[in-house]
C-alpha cells in the first residue's frame, strides 16, 4: 500500500514539527510505502503505525 508524500507532511505539521515536514516534502518520494520506508519515516519523527491508524478506514483496509 503506498500513501501519498502529503499524508505524512501533514501528520507532522499536525504534531508542531513543522521543520521535519519540509524536509519530508523535499526529500520523501511522491508516494510512500509506509512499510518500506518505516526507517526512514522514524528519521523524520514519524510513528508508522500512528500514522497508519489516522488514514481513512477504506485505506486502513489495504494494510497487509
Amino acid at each position: 500500500m503506498r500513501i501519498p508524500r502529503s499524508t505524512v507532511v501533514e501528520f507532522l505539521r499536525r504534531q508542531g514539527k513543522g521543520s521535519l515536514a519540509d524536509q519530508a516534502e523535499q526529500h520523501l518520494p511522491e508516494q510512500i510505502d509506509p512499510m518500506q520506508y518505516a526507517e526512514t519515516l522514524k528519521r523524520y519523527g514519524v510513528d508508522v503505525e500512528a500514522l497508519l491508524a489516522r488514514l481513512p478506514g477504506p485505506l486502513r483496509g489495504l494494510l497487509g
